[in-house]
């Protein structure tokens, strides 16, 4: 598995942009068969931030989930809304794990 978390703050009268179309992103997204899960949270004390979990069962899942026409539209879609560039972090899953390890 390979976790990737997107940080993105977002401009205050934006907000509610920036969470419907992530929303629509987000459920576009769990039906990719390379997509394990995706969630959208919000910051509770700073609501301008989210993070994107993003859970894909390959390294290779993230490229064909960005070539997908419902990450391109919400790309597109969140660049203005956005007070700073978003940026990525990406994680590998220790526990629990498909290994039969944890």
């Amino acid at each position: 598995m390979l976790i990737v978390h997107v940080h993105v703050e977002v401009k205050p009268e934006r907000v509610e942009a920036f969470r419907a179309a992530s929303l629509a992103n987000a459920r576009a997204s769990v039906q990719e068969p390379g997509v394990a899960r995706f969630d959208v949270v919000q910051q509770e004390d700073a609501p301008t931030r989210f993070v994107l979990v993003e859970v894909y069962r390959t390294a290779e899942d993230p490229a064909r989930h960005k070539q997908t026409r419902h990450y391109e539209i919400w790309r597109d879609a969140v660049e203005p809304l956005m007070a700073k560039p978003r940026h990525a972090v990406k994680y590998r899953n220790v526990f629990p794990d498909d290994q039969g390890w944890g």
